[in-house]
């Protein structure tokens, strides 16, 4: 089922178009990427073509300057094609907004218009060997150099390391917690900058994951994202964005798995009869569509909230990543279940899509921190 009956005509546009992208685009190709680890920076591109590589850019900047309402549904629609490369465009679209959000005139222009036509991959930079749900614990290190920075320390799960070229990089420049932390742009061609080697994964393989690893890397002042103090706020405000990114490529791939097993059950028989007649199969198919129409509602009204700036958005887009992240799994397995053999094969491609959904559970804040972040928003804990 899609939500073009409950949108506008603009939006029902909008989804359209990342809809049709991902079925000749990325469909295609999910598994043979999947299996050969291949990142399509091509196709990509071809996405930044439709707008797709600055989604909520503004417009003035090179973007296509939609809302968080109007972006769930393209990350939706893509992930029906491949959720690991909808999870990049989506992680992407992260590092655009932040430059544009907190960025000035000049850094917009030296970095949006190659993140926008995607000549430029961009990069997030906050997880540490030693610090990851913990952000605020990260040890990284900018110190102050007269007018540059000085940046030592190492990067954890970096989707696009390697390949991108924009790094946005939080370091620690004052004391402990969250107000020691700083943003910062890193470029590839730094001195000092390095990569480890491809991270073999249970999914995700048709984006690169490595280590960003910063050996005394020296840049100017101006590479710095808004003052210092603020990095840890910026990542934050960033990490709402992206977990609703996450938690609607979730609702994609599950989506997907549904249709698959749909199609499946129409098809095959079992003791003369297809199996789609049996009951029992039809009550767990009607039971997978209505989890995720309620996740695919939480999210959209995380993203209304995030839109309208309401104080309670965080903790709204925290709920939608845990719940959504969560069912969209739960409902691709259950797919493979109904498969029986079959989906087990990697020419069906529904483990597939078991494998890349399982990470969504982690990345951009464990479920467990997720958890964290509504406890506190219901106790007052931590303000």
């Amino acid at each position: 089922m899609t939500t073009t009956t409950l949108l506008s005509d603009e939006q029902a546009a909008i989804a359209e178009t990342a809809r049709d992208f991902a079925a000749e685009h990325l469909a295609p190709h999910a598994v043979a990427w999947d299996r050969d680890k291949h990142f399509p920076a091509d196709v990509l591109r071809k996405g930044a073509a439709l707008g797709l590589g600055g989604v909520y850019v503004r417009e003035e900047h090179g973007g296509s300057g939609l809302t968080r309402s109007d972006g769930v549904l393209v990350f939706e629609e893509l992930a029906t094609g491949c959720p690991s490369i909808a999870g990049y465009f989506s992680i992407h679209n992260m590092v655009a907004w932040m430059i544009d959000r907190y960025g000035d005139d000049a850094q917009r222009a030296r970095w949006l218009p190659g993140l926008c036509a995607m000549d430029d991959f961009g990069s997030y930079c906050l997880t540490e060997p030693g610090a990851g749900s913990d952000a605020a614990a990260l040890r990284t290190r900018a110190e102050r150099d007269g007018d540059h920075y000085v940046l030592t320390g190492v990067k954890q799960f970096i989707s696009g390391a390697g390949t991108s070229r924009v790094y946005v990089v939080m370091a620690r420049t004052g004391g402990p917690g969250p107000r020691g932390v700083t943003a910062f742009v890193v470029e590839r061609g730094d001195a000092g900058l390095s990569f480890g080697p491809d991270e073999r994964k249970m999914g995700w393989n048709a984006q690169p994951t490595r280590q960003v690893v910063l050996d005394a890397v020296r840049v100017p002042a101006d590479r710095r994202l808004g003052a210092e103090g603020d990095g840890f706020r910026i990542a934050m405000h960033g990490l709402n964005g992206g977990r609703l990114g996450i938690a609607a490529c979730s609702l994609g791939g599950a989506r997907s798995a549904l249709a698959r097993s749909l199609a499946y059950l129409a098809d095959r028989e079992a003791f003369g009869a297809p199996l789609l007649d049996a009951q029992a199969l039809r009550f767990r198919l009607a039971d997978m569509e209505t989890e995720l129409a309620a996740a695919r509602a939480l999210v959209h009204q995380a993203a209304e909230a995030l839109d309208r700036g309401l104080e309670q958005a965080a903790q709204w887009c925290a709920m939608a990543k845990r719940f959504a992240t969560d069912t969209g799994y739960a409902v691709a397995d259950h797919a493979l279940q109904l498969h029986g053999g079959y989906g087990y094969l990697n020419e069906y491609g529904i483990e597939k899509i078991v494998r890349d959904l399982r990470v969504h559970r982690i990345l951009e804040g464990t479920n467990e921190i997720m958890r964290l972040i509504v406890a506190r928003g219901l106790t007052g804990a931590g303000r």
